[in-house]
């Protein structure tokens, strides 16, 4: 059964910064692609950030290219956003998913395994 645990969510001033972590339990991951999506109310959720597990390559969405930095730890089979110079906008729900395969997935349709959410507020 595969578990996807997300924390490290909060309440920031705009310029802050704040990690997530999603540990993932259940699965060899080797082969999976790992995203972090976000979610505001009444809107779809959409990618931030992508890596696929076994080379660390990574997908960005525009907006947050050189902001935000996705990476995996295998010992501790986690996979982390770091989250700096946030703007109020990025308020939302984030959530950790996992969908096998190597080849992008871009969209929320496309993955398999999801977390419960964290949630990021960032005050002006």
């Amino acid at each position: 059964q595969v578990q996807l645990v997300e924390s490290g969510g909060g309440l920031v001033q705009a310029g802050g910064s704040l990690r997530l972590s999603c540990a993932a339990s259940g699965r060899t991951f080797s082969r999976y692609t790992m995203g972090w999506f976000r979610q505001e109310p009444g809107k779809e959720r959409d990618i931030v950030a992508a890596i696929r597990w076994s080379d660390s390559s990574t997908y960005y969405a525009d907006s947050v290219k050189g902001r935000f930095t996705i990476s995996r730890d295998n010992a501790e089979i986690t996979v982390y956003l770091q989250m700096n110079s946030l703007k109020p906008e990025d308020t939302a729900v984030y959530y950790c998913a996992a969908a096998f395969g190597t080849g992008w997935r871009l969209g929320s349709e496309a993955y398999d395994y999801w977390g419960q959410g964290t949630q990021v507020t960032v005050s002006s």
